[in-house]
C-alpha cells in the first residue's frame, strides 16, 4: 500500500512543478528579454529545488532511511562542476537530487537534442536550462565528413548561457544501470560497476571544460538494498543510503583534445579507470566484500 501511496504522491509532486515550469516556459519563449530569460531561469531552478526538497521530505517521512554521507565539505552553490556517479537505478536520480540541492547548483542532464520537441517534457527541460547535445553517428560521419567537430560546436553553444550561471552538469559514466547480467555482457572488470565509457564525459568536458571550478566523484550505495533500491524506497524499506563525495580537480589529465589528440585519449583513459578502480574498491568495502572501504583522496596521495 505505501508503495502506490509513496508512487502517487511523487508522480503529483512531479505533475505539480512541471506544469508550472512549462507556463513560465512559454513566458521564457515568447518573451526573448535576456534578463527576463535569466530570471525565469533561476525561478525555475528554484521550482526544482522544491520539487526536489519535497521528494526528500516525503521519502523520509515515509521511511526510517540511514543517510550516510561523506566529503563534500568545499562544495559551492556559486560554482560550476561536473559530477561523476556510478548508476543502479532510479533511486540515484533522487538521492543526487536530495543530497546535492542545498551544496550546490541545481543539477543538470546533457539530453539529446531530439528530446526537445517532445510535449511537455523538451519544454520544461529547455527552461531549467538543460544542455542540449547534437551527435552523430560514425557511419553518419564517414558519410558526411564535413560534419565532423558540429556536433561539439553545438553542444558548446547550448553551454554557453552557464558561462554566467553557476552550473553543475551530471553524468553517469556507465551510461546505463548496473546489473549482473550487463557485467557479464561487458566483461566489466570490476565486481560492482560497468566499464566506464570515456566519450560521453570527454564530450562534456570539451564543451566546457573551461568553465568547471572540480570534478564531483560520487559513489552511491544500498548495502542493505541493492536489488531494487527504487521500489523498496518507495515501500518504505530502504534502511541506508550510502554517498561519498571525492572533488577531483580539472587538470591536465582531462583537459584536452579527445578527439584528435592520441597521446591526451590514452591518458585520460588511464584516468577514468582509475577513478572507476578506486571506486569499485570503495564499494567493495561498503557492501563488504573482501577489501576495506578506502579514502580515495587518501589513496590518490598515497600513489603520487
Amino acid at each position: 500500500m505505501l508503495l502506490y501511496l509513496n508512487a502517487f504522491l511523487v508522480c503529483l509532486n512531479t505533475a505539480f512543478w512541471s506544469v508550472l515550469i512549462c507556463c513560465f516556459a512559454l513566458i521564457k519563449m515568447l518573451l526573448p528579454i535576456p534578463a527576463l530569460q535569466r530570471g525565469i531561469t533561476r525561478l525555475c531552478n528554484g521550482m526544482m529545488w522544491a520539487w526536489a526538497t519535497g521528494n526528500h521530505k516525503l521519502l523520509n517521512l515515509t521511511s526510517n532511511v540511514e543517510w550516510d554521507i561523506q566529503g563534500g565539505e568545499t562544495l559551492r552553490k556559486d560554482g560550476w562542476y561536473l559530477l561523476i556517479c556510478n548508476h543502479l537505478s532510479w533511486t540515484d536520480i533522487v538521492v543526487i537530487f536530495s543530497v546535492f540541492r542545498n551544496r550546490i547548483p541545481m543539477a543538470k542532464f546533457f539530453l539529446k537534442q531530439q528530446l526537445l520537441y517532445v510535449p511537455f517534457l523538451g519544454m520544461a527541460c529547455w527552461a531549467v536550462d538543460m544542455p542540449f547535445m547534437k551527435r552523430y553517428s560514425r557511419q553518419y560521419l564517414l558519410k558526411h565528413p564535413e560534419k565532423r567537430g558540429s556536433d561539439l560546436d553545438t553542444t558548446r553553444k547550448s553551454c554557453e548561457r552557464f558561462r554566467h550561471t553557476p552550473t553543475t552538469v551530471v553524468n553517469f559514466v556507465e551510461g546505463t544501470r548496473f546489473t549482473n547480467e550487463k557485467k557479464r555482457q561487458t566483461r566489466s572488470p570490476y565486481n560492482n560497476l560497468l566499464p566506464p565509457k570515456t566519450g560521453g564525459v570527454a564530450y562534456t568536458l570539451g564543451a566546457m571544460g573551461d568553465q568547471f571550478d572540480a570534478i564531483i566523484n560520487v559513489t552511491v550505495a544500498y548495502p542493505d538494498n541493492h536489488h531494487l533500491p527504487f521500489r523498496d524506497l518507495l515501500s518504505g524499506k530502504m534502511k541506508k543510503i550510502v554517498v561519498r563525495i571525492d572533488t577531483l580537480p580539472v587538470d591536465e589529465n582531462v583537459k584536452g583534445d579527445y578527439f584528435n589528440d592520441k597521446a591526451f585519449k590514452r591518458r585520460f583513459h588511464q584516468w577514468l579507470n582509475d577513478v572507476w578502480e578506486e571506486k569499485d574498491v570503495r564499494l567493495d568495502g561498503i557492501y563488504g566484500n573482501e577489501q576495506p572501504e578506502v579514502d580515495i583522496t587518501e589513496r590518490r596521495k598515497t600513489a603520487v
